[in-house]
């Protein structure tokens, strides 16, 4: 596992990897993230009734704000164009916001990080915007669901 670090020359140095190269395709990724919280908070949030305003609208644009932003805040990240970037919420029980985020691009690279950051900041928002009424929030479960495009081909969760 180790010799596949790519962000590492042979002598172990940080690096950006080199995709000059690669060809260009249509990459996508899709990542998911929950929050958990009393469920009276999440009512507050369904309902729209927060004082701070609209917190999924102020989530999902920091979520999309965060994607076209990955390649400022993680080091070796390549700053991509990107073609689109879309985040769902869903409410998964009483306690639980589910948060995907699926984004797209035409590039030599991947946007799975693209896609983890937008889930992340977006959940980091409705904590941010909560926390007031709601100390007990977590986040959990941030990961990638899906990705398709490149040379490693498509990805799917538990497939």
């Amino acid at each position: 596992m180790a010799d596949n670090l790519t962000h590492f020359d042979a002598d172990g140095a940080a690096r950006m990897v080199d995709v000059g190269e690669k060809p260009v395709t249509a990459r996508s990724a899709r990542a998911s993230g929950l929050v958990v919280m009393q469920p009276a908070t999440l009512a507050l949030i369904r309902s729209g009734g927060h004082r701070k305003g609209d917190v999924l609208a102020v989530a999902r644009l920091a979520g999309i704000m965060a994607a076209k932003r990955t390649g400022d805040l993680i080091p070796l990240c390549h700053p991509l164009p990107l073609d689109g970037v879309t985040i769902d919420f869903s409410f998964e029980d009483e306690t639980t916001l589910k948060i995907e985020a699926v984004v797209r691009c035409t590039g030599r690279t991947g946007v799975e990080m693209e896609a983890l950051t937008a889930v992340s900041i977006s959940a980091l928002t409705v904590y941010d915007m909560c926390k007031s009424v709601d100390r007990t929030m977590q986040l959990e479960c941030v990961r990638l669901e899906e990705k398709a495009g490149g040379r490693s081909g498509h990805f799917v969760r538990g497939s």
